[in-house]
């Protein structure tokens, strides 16, 4: 008998199927964090290779800031459309009125920490107890630190010292009462795993990830792009450059990066060069101290 050896690309694949059919084996109202950005894509096709030809055991979740980016948007509500699959969607700005939060202002304003609250909010109306994220570990310390299954207090806080061991890729879905697991399907993944499986699989991605032309402004040495949402200060200049997003955040605290990569071999190539992270090259709101990605988790973040 002929043995058939997967590559690495099948192994992952593998890997992140196994995990959501175990969240749905484990869980009672699982859902999938949805954005309309590349990782959380690549979730979706493998939720298709998981359960077609049903229906997913899940419905798709945006926690929407209101400034996101109008591509991104476009291509959630299309995508969606094309499944025939769930797509429940929150506002922040909804939150903000229901809580009279204070919304941030000043040079580094964004509402990115603020989708917490309506995340939390929206497990409570609708009693999820399992979120299905695209967080990968090498994308910052603080989610190298994660389980697959991330578990959450009833606060939705995480709790590094209280990860579970996954010991031969067996994953304890157990929870009390209130809380509620993160699972991560490819977290194992790297930014060019990602994208060699996008080039493998032919999954089509809203534009902005490759390159085009669009006016920024300059802040920290970072092209931000530029809209009505950002402070700008009168010393700041914005400028025209050819530009894409290698993560596709919220535009308050996303940068793109300079590229010539039209296409997905470019964008392969590219990263391939890189020696920054994609978190590392594009995202504001990580550098706002040593420790803002943990401190954001143990909030309740994603």
């Amino acid at each position: 008998m002929t043995k058939r050896y997967l590559d690495y690309l099948d192994q992952l694949e593998a890997e992140a199927i196994h995990i959501m059919r175990e969240v749905a084996g484990q869980f009672q109202k699982p859902a999938l964090l949805f954005s309309g950005g590349k990782d959380s894509i690549t979730l979706v096709r493998l939720a298709e290779k998981a359960f077609r030809p049903g229906k997913f055991p899940f419905p798709l979740v945006h926690i929407d800031t209101g400034h996101n980016f109008p591509e991104a948007i476009q291509y959630r509500d299309e995508l969606a459309e094309r499944l025939g699959e769930k797509l429940i969607v929150r506002h922040v700005e909804d939150t903000i009125k229901k809580q009279n939060l204070s919304e941030p202002v000043g040079r580094y304003a964004s509402r990115n920490g603020l989708q917490t609250y309506t995340l939390l909010e929206t497990i409570e109306e609708f009693g999820f107890d399992c979120c299905i994220g695209g967080a990968r570990r090498d994308e910052e310390k603080a989610r190298a630190k994660e389980r697959i299954f991330s578990v959450r207090d009833e606060f939705g806080q995480w709790d590094p010292k209280r990860q579970r061991p996954e010991l031969w890729n067996i994953y304890n879905g157990r929870i009390s009462m209130g809380e509620n697991v993160r699972a991560f399907p490819i977290s194992n993944w790297t930014e060019l795993d990602v994208w060699n499986y996008i080039k493998r699989e032919e999954i089509s991605l809203p534009n902005i990830y490759f390159t085009h032309e669009r006016e920024c402004l300059i802040r920290d040495g970072k092209l931000m792009a530029w809209s009505d949402f950002i402070y700008r200060e009168p010393e700041d200049e914005v400028v025209k450059r050819q530009v894409r997003f290698r993560t596709v955040g919220d535009m308050t605290c996303t940068a793109a990066v300079e590229s010539i990569a039209f296409d997905i071999d470019t964008v392969i190539a590219e990263i391939l060069e890189s020696k920054i992270s994609e978190r590392g090259a594009t995202r504001i709101d990580d550098k706002l101290s040593e420790t803002a990605m943990e401190d954001r988790k143990k909030g309740g973040y994603f």
